[in-house]
């Protein structure tokens, strides 16, 4: 037998597979987008809800591993914690088992054979994406596309197999599989790990099922492995991550070994002990299909009451104490592994993109304690929040980039262009706060202060500026368009008050009120206050002009 005339055409085979696997999941993702955010939003309501959403965006990524990885990143950067980030590792691998009733398809609805089903759906998909106009409509097509891909590699596989079934040596492979259950396990860990990706890994079991190759017991053993080999992924995502990122890797490799130890026990006394011919005899895809299905979906059911427990064990292999699992105490932190979903990254660059606007809020308040005390104090912390402001905005910018270059919908397009520009306007309001402090510094150094009535009109309109930028801040937010709009209000304000207070002042000057020096200092202030009120009506404008997005803690 000439098994490189086999292990080519399987090799292809198995490429067409994970990439038609790939095609869909990106079209699915790209048609989903903005579900998928607002599924983020529904797991802080309940563990289950958590469970139901990591099922749900692994069947529509159709990889737990990517899902995995995805929630390792999502706890690296403080939006999830542990509990929620467990409960989502749980629904993943449910979420999963989708592709292998695709796959095991041909044999529960005929009408969906590979032979006649995977041309059709290529040739339907291909005559959407060149006529559609539409951008979903496109996602649409690219979907049937990788659906055909995916068939017409399944079907490769097979057929490459088959000769197989005549080959005593592959045979005595799988039945020792199933006599040595360790064998098994082995085997399917080690193929999904080196592929990583379970649902991969299941379609090439599926795949020597069809052949005839497959006996019953050694499928369930090397489904078990399929199942741990899929947490190589997640294990190596977590490295060089954060301690709490290790324990969510750590998380989804306790529950998967648990689960597959207590399901192997419980296969190996039904083998040996209850029905042994039924592990003899060969196993069909649907069957495959539905011992994944029912092992993931036991497992889940029977750990879920014991999540707590399983999270200290990995906290303990993580080496994570208490401090570190609190997200709100870590710093700000955008995750590469979150790109792999970029409408989910984008929505969680737009989070940090307000908490640096929430930053520069409080640096607007030390600039105001700054003025009003002359308290160098209050100097340097503006100066420290400004380089905050500066290292977040280019950390920001950066990983905006890398999202803004995959595959993302127009919508998702014009958020990640409003942030940029939000960024920029946020970056250069600190700026302006900082170049007032140095301003103050100058007054305290030279021994320089304002008439009372020039301390009380800087005051008004240090006040009128703040509260015009909270609520600029609030509206980005919230999306909400009332705020956007107070901010334009204030900004109007804000430029009469500067015209007025520019005019009275050197009126002041002329009639030498109040010396030159401070003059000059009180002119510039005026000068940067009005600015930073600009910068906060480009924001504002950015709701007014349609951008919407609620984000929730």
């Amino acid at each position: 037998m000439e098994y490189m005339d086999m292990i080519v055409p399987f090799a292809g085979g198995l490429g067409l597979f994970i990439y038609g696997m790939h095609i869909m999941a990106q079209g699915l993702e790209n048609a989903a987008g903005s579900r998928l955010k607002r599924l983020l939003e529904v797991l802080t309501k309940s563990r289950l809800a958590g469970v139901l959403l990591g099922a749900a965006v692994t069947a529509v990524i159709q990889s737990s591993s990517a899902t995995t990885v995805m929630v390792v990143g999502f706890v690296n950067a403080g939006i999830m914690n542990l509990s929620q980030a467990m409960s989502m590792i749980m629904g993943a691998n449910i979420g999963t088992t989708v592709t292998g009733w695709l796959v095991s398809s041909v044999e529960w609805a005929k009408f969906l054979s590979p032979a006649s089903l995977a041309p059709a759906a290529v040739i339907i998909g291909v005559v959407l994406m060149l006529i559609a106009r539409n951008d979903q409509v496109k996602e649409i097509a690219s979907v049937i596309i990788g659906f055909g891909i995916l068939f017409i590699g399944i079907s490769m596989m097979s057929d490459a197999a088959a000769p197989l079934r005549n080959s005593e040596s592959f045979r005595n492979a799988f039945v020792a599989f199933g006599k040595y259950p360790v064998l098994g396990i082995l085997a399917g860990a080690a193929v999904t790990a080196i592929i990583q990706s379970s649902s991969a890994s299941i379609g090439i079991l599926q795949a020597l099922a069809a052949s005839g190759l497959v006996p019953f017991s050694s499928a369930v053993y090397i489904i078990m492995g399929q199942n741990i080999g899929t947490c190589a992924t997640a294990m190596l995502s977590g490295i060089g991550a954060k301690k709490t990122a290790k324990t969510a890797a750590y998380m989804h490799l306790l529950f998967n070994v648990i689960g597959s130890a207590l399901f192997c026990a419980g296969a190996i006394i039904f083998f040996r002990f209850i029905n042994p011919n039924l592990g003899e005899r060969l196993i069909t895809q649907t069957q495959i299909s539905g011992i994944h299905t029912v092992f993931n979906v036991v497992t889940t059911i029977v750990l879920f009451p014991f999540s707590e427990q399983i999270i200290s064990l990995a906290r303990k292999f993580g080496r994570a104490d208490k401090e570190q699992l609190n997200p709100a105490a870590n710093t700000a932190h955008l995750d590469d592994r979150i790109l792999e979903t970029p409408s989910i990254a984008i929505q969680s660059a737009v989070k940090e993109v307000v908490r640096m606007g929430q930053i520069a809020e409080d640096c607007i308040g030390a600039m105001k304690q700054a003025v009003t005390h002359k308290d160098l104090k209050e100097v340097g912390r503006v100066r420290e929040t400004e380089s905050t402001i500066d290292e977040l905005s280019n950390a920001i910018t950066e990983y905006l980039v890398k999202a803004g270059s995959r595959h993302i919908t127009t919508p998702e397009s014009e958020t990640v262009t409003a942030m940029l520009q939000v960024i920029i306007d946020i970056e250069r309001i600190s700026d302006y706060c900082e170049n007032i402090t140095e301003l103050v510094t100058y007054m305290k150094n030279e021994n320089l202060s304002f008439s009372r009535v020039a301390a009380e009109e800087l005051a008004d309109m240090m006040n009128e500026v703040e509260a015009g930028y909270a609520a600029c801040i609030r509206a980005l937010a919230e999306g909400a368009k009332d705020e956007a709009v107070i901010t334009a209000e204030s900004e109007k304000k804000v430029d009469e008050m500067e015209d007025y207070l520019r005019t009275k002042h050197i009126l002041r000057l002329s009639n030498m009120e109040c010396q030159p020096k401070c003059g000059v200092a009180f002119l510039d202030m005026l000068m940067h206050l009005e600015r930073i009120s600009d910068h906060s009506l480009n924001i504002a404008q950015v709701v007014l002009n349609g951008y919407k997005i609620k984000l929730n803690d």
